[in-house]
């Protein structure tokens, strides 16, 4: 496989075959991400591509789904995305799914006839990172869409009949707005309806303009009983008619894995019991990105 820099998945697609379609991120400009700070976004050639299906076609038999990376997949053009579908039908048939990232301005750039077109050709998930809720947070963190913005996106998705899976950040807001942050995540998700929602909590990378924030005082990431009060919160607000919900990623201090509705009370008697110290959170030494 053509690898080049930082190649990053869902957690979720650990065992799925990576297929690089594009270089960085064609937003590029979250100040808490610094993955492809230093990368300037361009899309891979046809030759490249071809040859990676090819190796996989080769080596990953036993891979039953596909990962379309990096950042921002589907701002490609139609024909391109189409083109890439046709190849992994072509020469990964055993492949059951294929996944990719989808910021909301690039999903809103496609109609839902080209959103079902794509279905047709074999896209299955769209992972959208929605982070916030709050519109002030989505704006410092220079997100490029407010939450109405995104609540369109999850409902073009959906229309096209595609799995959705949305991505908050527990932290994002800083402990000045913690509770806001929280709250409208969660009222915001209930809205998007999601097929998944996963919870992760923000860990600072240096190359970011966060961390700087916290270097000068400007921001304070909230200590792990905040994290927990806003797991909490983000939790009681989500009203969802049926939905994953994983809060199991490494940067978590507390593992949830669960299905609302179903499992609401369970989870909220979850949290309440480590926030009274009664279950042991993930140690810093072993929380990672």
């Amino acid at each position: 496989m053509h690898y080049e820099g930082n190649v990053i998945r869902p957690p979720s697609e650990w065992n799925s075959i990576i297929l690089q379609v594009t270089v960085g991120c064609s937003h590029n400009k979250c100040t808490f991400c610094g993955a492809y700070k230093d990368v300037d976004f361009r899309i891979k050639d046809e030759e490249t591509v071809s040859a990676d299906i090819g190796f996989a076609a080769a080596h990953c038999q036993r891979q039953k789904r596909v990962f379309l990376a990096d950042g921002d997949v589907l701002i490609l053009s139609q024909q391109r995305l189409i083109q890439i579908l046709q190849g992994i039908r072509q020469h990964l048939p055993w492949v059951t799914q294929v996944t990719l990232y989808g910021n909301a301005k690039a999903i809103l750039s496609k109609t839902t006839a080209q959103l079902q077109e794509l279905k047709h050709f074999g896209l299955s998930r769209v992972y959208m990172g929605l982070e916030s809720g709050n519109d002030h947070v989505l704006d410092t963190i220079r997100k490029g869409a407010d939450s109405a913005k995104m609540i369109r996106a999850a409902a073009h998705v959906r229309g096209a009949g595609l799995f959705l899976s949305v991505t908050v950040l527990l932290g994002i807001g800083g402990t000045e707005g913690s509770a806001d942050h929280a709250r409208d995540t969660g009222l915001v998700i209930s809205r998007m309806q999601p097929n998944q929602i996963a919870a992760l909590t923000l860990m600072v990378m240096e190359n970011t303009p966060l961390w700087h924030a916290i270097r000068n005082g400007s921001f304070t990431l909230p200590d792990p009983a905040g994290m927990l009060a806003e797991l909490q919160t983000m939790v009681e607000h989500i009203n969802v008619e049926r939905s994953q919900f994983h809060a199991n990623h490494a940067s978590n201090y507390l593992e949830i894995s669960c299905r609302l509705p179903r499992d609401k009370d369970r989870i909220l008697r979850e949290i309440n019991v480590a926030q009274q110290g009664g279950k042991q959170l993930r140690p810093e030494h072993m929380r990672r990105l």
